[in-house]
């Protein structure tokens, strides 16, 4: 068995969490599946997945291999398909969702380029802040932010989405900053209701949670920060989301030395939408983008940096 169809099985496995069920749908016989990871586990001298009767978990190296394994797949689908020819020939109606400012942000803009160079595709773009599902709504590709709920899709990491707390400077004025994560309980919190959001907020890498009371609840990034804006309250966020009003002096970080970790940002889609032309065409030109301009993250204790 070469290495490439061994990364394939891996991925399956991991994906699926289970020898049993990546077996059955890449139709080989359990032994084959199980033999395959435990040679590869044996020639790189560690252990990728923990197994247990009931379930299947990778490693922390193995997290780490089966992204490199994804991207390995995904170059290699696309190295054939553009000898083929295949990647030059997208048409027909491309389905992209993504979060609201992300995609008027970032995905409008691929798109708009994608569209001046196939003349023969055309794009549905769905941009809301709540989780889609691709296989019932028929998605060809998402844009995500956060962990991914559903495992059975293919992910490939863009970058990294820092959470942040921000004000508008008359507020922290009249208010004052608060000076830790309780002390927000004194103060008027300005609520977004997207994806994943809850009035359980967490702090800090051991992600300790402070329950918080909105005076504001809107359902709509855009709406939570021009209320931040506005004096209204204390907003929750993303870093990529404010960015502008950071620098414009409109807003002002609070509590940033309690930040949580990062999010995942990547583009997601099911596993056999790849043979699309245009599923590979997008992907490709969004991993571009980001590689060559990465979102962007903080550079010391007060200030984001500027992006590449």
């Amino acid at each position: 068995m070469d290495n490439l169809e061994a990364m394939r099985i891996f991925v399956s496995v991991a994906i699926q969490g289970s020898f049993t069920e990546a077996s059955r749908r890449m139709r080989l016989s359990p032994s084959v599946v199980t033999r395959s990871v435990a040679q590869i586990e044996e020639r790189l001298g560690i252990m990728l997945l923990n197994r247990t009767t009931r379930s299947v978990q990778l490693t922390e190296r193995g997290q780490i291999y089966l992204e490199d394994c994804k991207r390995i797949l995904e170059d290699f689908e696309m190295a054939e398909r553009r000898v083929r020819g295949e990647d030059a020939k997208p048409r027909g109606t491309l389905r992209i969702t993504a979060p609201v400012l992300f995609g008027r942000l970032y995905v409008l803009p691929i798109v708009n380029a994608l569209l001046h160079e196939y003349p023969a595709l055309s794009i549905h773009l769905t941009l809301s802040d709540r989780n889609v599902n691709l296989f019932e709504e028929g998605v060809d590709v998402a844009v995500h932010v956060g962990e991914l709920a559903d495992s059975s899709l293919i992910a490939l990491k863009l970058g990294l989405a820092t959470p942040v707390l921000v004000a508008s400077p008359a507020y922290l004025q009249k208010r004052g900053a608060p000076a830790s994560p309780a002390a927000l309980s004194s103060h008027d919190i300005i609520l977004f209701e997207g994806i994943g959001a809850t009035n359980e907020w967490s702090f800090g890498a051991d992600r300790k949670t402070v329950r918080v009371e909105p005076r504001l609840i809107v359902n709509g990034a855009d709406a939570a920060i021009t209320a931040a804006e506005a004096g209204v309250g204390i907003s929750r966020t993303l870093l990529y989301q404010v960015w502008e009003a950071l620098r414009a002096g409109r807003l002002t970080l609070v509590l940033q030395d309690f930040a949580p970790p990062p999010l995942p940002v990547s583009v997601a889609y099911q596993a056999r939408r790849i043979a699309s032309a245009n599923v590979a065409i997008f992907v490709k030109a969004i991993r571009e983008h980001f590689k060559a301009n990465p979102l962007a993250q903080f550079n010391g204790p007060q200030s984001p940096s500027e992006r590449n």
